[in-house]
This record gives C-alpha cells, sequence and structure tokens, in this order.
C-alpha cells in the first residue's frame, strides 16, 4: 500500500478558523529524532532549519518583506523512484541477509508515493505562516494583507495555501490572505525554471562525484549483501531514502542506520554539485532562469513597474490585481532549482572558485542544505535606516553577505546600491536569455 498525504492535506488547509489564543507560534511539524550532522546532510531533502538565529536590524525599521519559499517536504519524484526502487530491489533480491543492520529488509516494503507534498511538508508550511505573521505584525492590517503568488504545481500550491493558513491563525483569524495567485508552470512562469530549453545537465559533475565517493560505500553493502551488485549510482539513491522515509513516517527510518556520518556529508556534495551544476553559477544557462524573478522584486522594493524580457508574464505583471506594487508583505512559492537560479542572477554566494566534482572544499558557503532545503526561503528585506532606503537579505533566517553593494557585516546596503549591483537582471541576462533558444 502506498502512503497518501492528501486526507491529511485537506485537514490542514482547513485550520482557518480554529484559532488558538496565544500571541506565540506553535509549530506543528515534529522533531526529527535523529543528530543534527545526519538531517541537515540531506543536501536539498533536509527539512529546513534556521542557519543563524533572525535578529532585527539594528537602528533601522522594515517597510517590505519578500519571501521566496520552496514547497515543504514531498515524496520522492517519478524519476527517484524508479532509481530507489532499481537500488532497493538489488538488495532485497539477496537472501539471507546476515548483516544486522540490513535484515530489516526482509519485511520493508517501499510504499512512499510519487512527488506530492506530505503531511510533514504541509505541517512545515503551516508553521511558516505562524512565524511570518509574528515576524512581520507590523506589516500586516486590512488594507496590507499578504500578496501570495505560487508556480502551479500541486505541491508548490499546497505549501501556499498552508502558509496562509498558518498565518491566518497565528492572527486569530484577523488577517485572513487572499488564495495564491497561480503561475502556469506551463507558461511564461518566474517562479519555476522550465523556461529555457538549451540548458545543461548537472549529471557529468555528480556521476563524477559518484565515482569518488560511492565506490567504498558501495564495497562496504556489497559485502554485506552478496550478490545485491549495486553500482555507484545506486548509492545516493539509497541514502536518500533516510530522508524520505523519514520524513514521510516522521520516524527515523531503518535506512538511516546503515549508513555512517561520512557517508552523509559526502552525499551532501552529490546535491551541492547538482544544484550548482544544474542552475546555478556552474550552469552557463543557470542564472538567466532566475532574471525574471529578480526584475518583479526589483520592482516591488523601488514600487516601479515590472521591466524584463525574460520569463515574467507581462500581462499579469502589468495589472496592479495580479501584481500590486503598494504591499508590505509578499509570498512566493517556488522549487528548489528556481531558487538557485535566482540566487545566482542576484549574485549571493557565489564560490570564489568552481566547485571541484571530485574534492570538497570544507569551507564552502555553496551547501544546499543551508540553500533550498524542503520549505527553505530566502527573504528580502526593505529597510528605513536613519531615514536611507535600505536592503538586507536572508537565508534561512542567516544574514546574507552584500559586498557587491558595499553592505557591512549586517549586511544591510542602501537601497539604490542594491538596485544597481543589480545589472545582469536589469539588462535582461545580457544575452544569455537568448542563448535558450539559439
Amino acid at each position: 500500500m502506498t502512503l497518501n498525504s492528501a486526507p491529511i492535506l485537506v485537514v490542514l488547509c482547513c485550520l482557518v478558523g480554529a484559532w488558538k489564543k496565544t500571541d506565540q507560534a506553535v509549530f506543528i511539524a515534529p522533531k526529527i529524532s535523529l543528530p543534527n550532522e545526519i538531517v541537515h546532510s540531506w543536501a536539498q531533502y533536509s527539512p529546513a532549519f534556521p542557519v543563524e538565529i533572525y535578529q532585527r536590524p539594528h537602528g533601522c525599521d522594515i517597510t517590505q518583506a519578500n519571501i521566496l519559499q520552496r514547497h515543504g517536504a514531498r515524496f520522492p519524484t517519478s524519476g527517484a523512484t524508479t532509481r530507489i526502487r532499481s537500488a532497493v530491489s538489488k538488495l532485497q533480491s539477496v537472501t539471507p541477509i546476515s548483516n544486522e543492520n540490513l535484515r530489516f529488509l526482509k519485511d520493508w516494503v517501499y510504499d512512499l508515493g510519487q512527488n506530492d507534498l506530505i503531511e510533514f511538508g504541509a505541517r512545515q508550511g503551516f508553521d511558516s505562516g505562524q512565524e511570518a505573521f509574528h515576524r512581520y505584525t507590523e506589516l500586516i492590517s486590512d488594507d496590507h494583507l499578504p500578496f501570495v503568488r505560487a508556480s502551479d504545481g500541486d505541491r508548490v500550491v499546497l505549501t501556499a495555501t498552508n502558509w496562509s493558513a498558518g498565518f491566518a491563525e497565528a492572527s486569530h483569524g484577523i488577517y485572513i490572505p487572499p488564495p495564491p495567485l497561480l503561475l502556469n508552470e506551463a507558461a511564461n512562469d518566474t517562479l519555476d525554471d522550465k523556461m529555457c530549453p538549451n540548458v545543461g545537465e548537472p549529471d557529468e559533475y555528480t556521476t563524477l562525484w559518484e565515482n569518488t565517493f560511492a565506490p567504498p560505500i558501495r564495497d562496504r553493502l556489497n559485502a554485506a549483501a552478496v550478490g545485491a551488485n549495486l553500482s555507484n549510482a545506486d548509492i545516493p539513491s539509497l541514502i536518500s531514502l533516510c530522508s524520505f522515509d523519514t520524513l514521510a513516517k516522521m520516524t527515523p527510518s531503518p535506512w538511516c542506520g546503515i549508513f555512517v556520518i561520512q557517508d552523509f556529508m559526502e552525499y551532501e556534495y552529490h546535491g551541492d554539485l547538482d544544484k550548482y551544476y544544474g542552475t546555478g553559477y556552474g550552469q552557463l544557462l543557470g542564472p538567466v532562469q532566475g532574471v525574471g524573478y529578480v526584475n518583479e522584486l526589483l520592482a516591488r522594493l523601488t514600487g516601479k513597474p515590472v521591466s524584463d524580457a525574460t520569463q515574467t508574464n507581462s500581462t499579469l505583471d502589468s495589472s496592479p490585481i495580479t501584481f500590486p506594487l503598494n504591499r508590505t508583505l509578499y509570498a512566493d512559492f517556488s522549487h528548489d532549482n528556481q531558487m538557485v537560479a535566482i540566487f545566482s542572477a542576484m549574485g549571493i554566494l557565489r564560490p570564489q572558485v568552481p566547485l571541484d566534482p571530485t574534492l570538497p572544499d570544507p569551507d564552502r558557503s555553496w551547501i544546499i542544505s543551508q540553500m533550498t532545503p524542503f520549505n527553505g526561503k530566502l527573504v528580502t528585506e526593505r529597510l528605513l535606516c536613519h531615514g536611507v532606503g535600505s536592503v538586507r537579505l536572508l537565508l534561512n533566517d542567516a544574514v546574507v553577505p552584500l559586498d557587491f553593494c558595499g553592505a557591512g557585516p549586517d549586511g544591510i546596503c542602501t537601497l539604490d546600491a542594491f538596485v544597481d549591483s543589480q545589472s545582469y537582471s536589469r539588462n535582461n541576462g545580457e544575452g544569455d536569455w537568448e542563448k535558450c533558444f539559439s
């Protein structure tokens, strides 16, 4: 029997009206009973966690907040499901299995669904809506409700809906965000990465790393299950089950017990490479896929109409109904690949040298579990600091260095300097957009 998340999501999406009399967010996503060094090494399949403790900007007033958030935890995609099932079947074809850590395989059944948001992910969305209300209460009024958008994939829409439910509950039902505006993933969509047909793939780099880190793990498992004949490519799929199975059932999976901490750390780098060379700085046509969103963000920060010739939907963005410029809190819901493209278009967290596909830099800034985990978020705060319009960015509550616009240790630069720093997006990708089609 395959796990079905739909009934849970309906319950969570209908919590509006059941108000708790509290001034604090009441989080409902359970804590996973595994060491952080494991949970935080699941790369893009880690649940979001605060990288730093959020602190309000000293000496500044927050005048606007723009939240860009990934959907919550989900089942594996259809492609990942195929790879996972293939790897598991190799192990389960071996009988008997004498290794103690693998004995669970005798009775273990793969029962995960595909693609859909899971209960844990729904709870994440609800929790983050509560957090947003409590953090930005002063920005909200009857005339300034959050403006919410979502790329129209089911798991993204449900995350946005759960976020709104959590926000409404935290306000005791006083402020109920309108339904999210949905952006069609088959059309112009600044919250998805499907508009550049000539973009390359990261497989060359992830395969190099698989062939570097996986052999000892492969050999260890093949020795424990003689005849399984696992390949290097099977190892990331099997390690991913620690995350997928744990989050789906909200209890530690037996798959976590067959790997050691070093395995998880090396697996995380597999995810780092996948995103860096997928839609990040290592992919020629990766950053340009984030240009449309950056130009929308600049329009909100400056209160000026969107100027863009890439992914934006000009019909939606030219209307004050579907792209208002007078809101104080915006929440956009997206996918990890697109968020990586947006980060790269903005120029944040750029490694000094390209990621080496055979030798990780332990001091690297590009760590995907800290960038785009399940329910991860980038928040752009517009500030007024001693009468000067300013900006700071927070990625999962960590202040993002903005050296390129003159920010100090507090990560704050003037709004004008930030806008000036975004010339790549303001110039529509400086010719890269056309390369997507030529």
